[in-house]
């Protein structure tokens, strides 16, 4: 998931119930667990960033002619 990418170790306080409570939901270990919460709270971003284009953008499209082109 991360293996070719650059890490960065951290030291942060966090509650142990919740760190508990979240390592149990997962099931991973604790590293596994903050960063499939860091990307979940990238999604969520990045989602709502999406929701706020939603009915921006005017696209004329023709269905029936895109279905029907040929792919080399």
């Amino acid at each position: 998931m991360y293996s070719n990418q650059k890490i960065k170790r951290v030291t942060a306080n966090l509650p142990a119930s919740l760190l508990k409570e979240a390592t149990q939901a997962t099931q991973n270990s604790i590293t596994e667990t903050l960063i499939q919460g860091l990307y979940l709270i990238k999604r969520s971003f990045a989602y709502e960033k999406a929701q706020q284009l939603k009915g921006k953008l005017n696209l004329n499209i023709n269905l029936k002619e895109s279905r029907e082109r040929t792919y080399r």
